[in-house]
């Protein structure tokens, strides 16, 4: 028996496209919008579009190459991203900085920028990404040490709630020597200014 908070489901548990875009309508009918309006008629479909292909960044390999003595902190800053926050489906966004000490390898530069994107589009807190972010870059490149800065403005914060705009929330993520070494952790956080 389907009850309010049932859906109807394929087979395999999921449901189709033409059912996920009728739900759509039915909450901007419980908005009330008319979904039959012509600026909405097409609404539900090309938001159903607009999260596959935001909640699907492209996979990618980490090139890496011999550091041919390179020891010193590589750092690339101001990687715009754009999220979701999981708790409203609110955008939020910002820039990155993201640096590494190599321990025998470097990476292609695009793979920093790259593992940014692969985090922060998903349903999101930016606690996590900038953590996963971190971790991944650790695992990946064996890295002495791996640091991560986000700045991020919530548009949960800004458009409800609180409504304060323009308030910008930084978090970050030290691992290796730039947690160990405030020296390390402090030119970091120079280069990034």
């Amino acid at each position: 028996m389907e009850t309010e908070r049932t859906k109807p489901q394929d087979m395999d548990g999921t449901i189709t496209d033409k059912e996920a875009e009728e739900y759509l309508a039915k909450v901007l009918q419980y908005l009330n919008e008319d979904p039959e309006r012509e600026g909405l008629v097409e609404t539900p479909k090309r938001y159903l579009k607009f999260m596959k292909e935001f909640l699907s960044p492209p996979d990618f390999k980490y090139t890496s190459f011999k550091n041919e003595g390179t020891d010193d902190m590589i750092v690339q800053k101001n990687i715009p991203f754009f999220s979701l926050c999981e708790h409203h489906i609110a955008p939020f966004f910002g820039v990155c900085h993201v640096a590494y000490i190599p321990n025998g390898k470097i990476v292609g530069l695009s793979k920093l920028a790259r593992t940014v994107e692969t985090y922060s589009r998903r349903l999101q807190n930016q606690e996590r990404i900038t953590q996963q972010i971190a971790e991944r870059l650790m695992d990946e490149l064996n890295a002495k040490g791996v640091a991560v800065v986000m700045e991020a403005e919530h548009l949960c914060m800004a458009m409800r709630g609180v409504k304060k705009h323009g308030v910008t929330t930084t978090t970050s993520k030290m691992m290796g020597i730039f947690f160990d070494e405030s020296k390390t952790r402090n030119e970091f956080m120079q280069l990034i200014k």
